[in-house]
């Protein structure tokens, strides 16, 4: 039997933590280890005193006093010891060795919101492996499209955990005040129940429709969502938030890696272009400020037609809703084609200040 703690935190039994492959007495999840929010604009944000955990999850929402580009460090080394690879807007992938930072913004124009989620691989005798996905805000507006950079990189470190991650500003401007990067760990080993991600929505289709609806949850600055929509027929999943079906959703997509499409001012977001009588899997971060316009970045899987001989589809979408005087506390799954959503299909929601 499994059971579930306040806030819908799964714990298992003392006699089935074996088989879940969990030690005695484990919950875990992932937790925040610390964040440092500016009080005022400045060029360095220092996460320090981090616990030695095998993975870490950096959250980075970072605001413009002028032009700004954030580059990570780890446990304050600015020596070349960090590679890294890109690309921006889809485009070929760039490389850097020997450098003295992580760098994730690489393209023009850096005096916009900037929304990061990387994910760091933490072992003592190996290299840091790093995975980030940024979006960059580059201007008000439901016209105005979205940024994207996807960065893969390293730090040469083979003697020391992490213990400090440092975003470092190496541009004229500054991180304004309220930027911050938040970092949470995770570890086999975890047995605390203080979970980052709480729990805010689950809803299961109990008949087919052409609506996965959240109904209102308690608004949260950062929000992870996850979808399966399954078929009815053909179907094609786009988003609205709080059931707004005006103009103000800007998009930018590649389906397979291809290059990318942009899409403005939609009545909604087509996180999808792919359509099909087959599931589809949806990933999402969100930064919801409630005075920003809000940006998500997602990766999306399609099944494609069934069995091994065929390949699933894959779509990377980032977009935005451009309203900036509400959070989102609804989330509207809908589908623009003829079949429906079948029964079972169900939407998740996280979320954390």
């Amino acid at each position: 039997m499994v059971e579930w703690l306040a806030g819908n935190r799964i714990r298992g039994t003392s006699a089935e933590k074996p088989v879940l492959g969990l030690p005695s007495g484990s919950v875990g999840g992932w937790k925040e280890l610390a964040r440092t929010t500016l009080g005022s604009a400045g060029d360095l944000i220092s996460v320090a005193s981090l616990p030695d955990k095998r993975y870490y999850m950096i959250l980075g929402d970072y605001l413009p006093s002028g032009n700004f580009n954030g580059k990570y460090r780890f446990n304050n080394d600015s020596g070349y010891n960090y590679a890294r690879r890109n690309s921006g807007n889809g485009a070929a992938d760039t490389t850097a060795v020997s450098q003295t930072e992580f760098q994730t913004d690489t393209i023009a124009g850096n005096n916009f919101v900037q929304f990061d989620i990387g994910y760091v691989a933490n072992l003592s005798t190996k290299e840091k492996l790093i995975q980030m996905h940024t979006i960059k805000h580059d201007g008000d507006g439901a016209g105005t499209l979205i940024k994207r950079i996807e960065s893969v990189g390293k730090w040469a470190n083979t003697s020391d955990t992490i213990n400090r991650i440092d975003c470092v500003n190496a541009s004229a401007g500054d991180f304004a005040i309220g930027s911050e990067c938040v970092v949470l760990g995770w570890d086999p080993a975890d047995t605390h129940t203080t979970n980052f991600w709480e729990e805010l929505a689950s809803v299961e289709l109990g008949s087919a429709g052409d609506t996965l609806d959240t109904s209102t949850f308690t608004a949260k600055k950062y929000l992870w969502v996850q979808a399966i929509l399954l078929d009815s027929s053909t179907i094609r999943p786009t988003m609205q938030f709080n059931s707004d079906g005006g103009g103000n959703y800007p998009v930018r997509y590649s389906t397979n890696g291809s290059s990318d499409s942009t899409a403005a001012s939609q009545s909604r977001s087509y996180i999808f272009q792919d359509t099909g009588a087959y599931p589809f899997f949806v990933n999402m971060f969100i930064i919801n400020n409630f005075a920003n316009e809000k940006l998500f970045t997602m990766h999306g899987i399609t099944q494609n037609t069934a069995g091994a001989g065929t390949a699933s589809n894959r779509v990377e979408t980032v977009g935005k809703w451009v309203n900036t005087s509400s959070q989102i506390t609804s989330i509207q799954m809908l589908n623009d084609q003829a079949g429906s959503f079948n029964t079972g299909s169900i939407i998740k929601v996280w979320g954390h200040d």
